[in-house]
């Protein structure tokens, strides 16, 4: 397990850059089965060893870079917990972070073939949602059992990333976000500027 220092090296940085953007090119071009540490490290101009210096295995690869994805999504939604009231910029910065990475997103969240980056990504909305509804919960007039609207609702918002993702982003984050602000009747659009 590497330590801080070694996470903060860039170098380190880089080539765990290199072998992601690898691995995402080559599931752009093969199915997953077919992929592997000697093409990623061919197409990250790395040799293998240096990949094994980073990762234990493929899923290894996989299971780390869910946890980063998850990560970085956790450093933008942080002050989602310490509000009252849902703030739409949050959602924004969060459809600003996943179009900036697009390809990354469209690849191992879009398609269908590694269930575990969706799988996080529904846990952290979850998670999400349950902290804003045990907010609202002392005032909240919603007859439907909690734990069915955490799953419609993560469901709901993962659904809207997705289908976004697969038709090539045709909508700004900020418009997505209001659109989806007025559907859940949180703030009127012109209020968020």
């Amino acid at each position: 397990m590497p330590t801080k220092l070694q996470r903060l090296d860039p170098r380190v940085l880089r080539t765990r850059q290199l072998i992601k953007d690898a691995f995402v090119e080559l599931l752009h071009e093969l199915e997953l089965e077919k992929v592997t540490v000697n093409r990623i490290a061919e197409r990250a101009t790395i040799n293998r060893v240096t990949f094994y210096l980073h990762y234990r295995d493929i899923p290894d690869m996989i299971d780390r870079l869910a946890e980063d994805m998850i990560s970085e999504m956790q450093a933008i939604l942080k002050d989602a917990a310490q509000q009252t009231g849902f703030n739409i910029k949050i959602i924004v910065k969060l459809l600003e972070h996943i179009a900036e990475n697009s390809n990354f997103y469209k690849v191992l969240l879009a398609s269908k073939r590694i269930p575990v980056f969706t799988e996080r990504l529904m846990e952290l909305i979850s998670d999400l949602i349950t902290q804003r509804m045990d907010m609202r919960e002392a005032s909240s007039t919603l007859n439907v059992q909690k734990d069915i609207a955490i799953w419609y609702g993560s469901a709901a918002f993962i659904g809207t990333i997705v289908f976004w993702l697969r038709n090539d982003l045709p909508y700004t984050p900020f418009f997505l976000a209001t659109q989806l602000a007025e559907m859940l009747h949180l703030t009127k659009p012109e209020q968020i500027q």
